[in-house]
C-alpha cells in the first residue's frame, strides 16, 4: 500500500512538472503577422519562425535574466544581422528589442500570445 502511494506521488510531481513551462514558451503572433515558437534548447530558450517568408529560421536565442525578463541574441531574419536582445513579458504580451552600438540604436515589437 505504501509502495502504491510513493509511485502516484511521484507519477503525479513528475507529470506536474512536466507541465510547468516557462510563460515565454509557446508560439507568439509577431508584428509582422508571422508565428514565432519559443521553446527551451540546451539551458536557453530558442526562436524559430514557424509561418511567414522566413519559416523555419531560428532568429534567436535567450536567457532568463529575473522575474520576467529575458536576455540574448536576436537576428533580423530580412538581412540575417544579430543584435544583442532582450524580452519583457507582460500577460499574453512580449515586448522584443535589439540594440547595437551599447543600446544606443534598437528596434522594438511587440509580440501576442496565441
Amino acid at each position: 500500500m505504501i509502495g502504491r502511494l510513493v509511485l502516484s506521488s511521484a507519477a503525479l510531481l513528475l507529470a506536474g512538472g512536466i507541465a510547468m513551462a516557462d510563460p515565454i514558451e509557446g508560439n507568439w503572433r509577431t508584428e509582422s503577422g508571422a508565428t514565432a515558437q519559443i521553446a527551451s534548447c540546451g539551458g536557453s530558450y530558442c526562436i524559430t519562425l514557424k509561418s511567414g517568408k522566413h519559416a523555419g529560421k531560428k532568429i534567436g536565442t535567450f536567457q532568463a535574466a529575473g522575474g520576467s525578463k529575458y536576455t540574448g541574441k536576436i537576428t533580423d531574419p530580412a538581412n540575417d544581422k544579430t543584435y544583442s536582445g532582450k524580452g519583457t513579458l507582460s500577460g499574453n504580451s512580449l515586448k522584443m528589442g535589439g540594440c547595437v552600438l551599447g543600446g544606443l540604436i534598437c528596434r522594438n515589437q511587440t509580440w501576442s500570445r496565441l
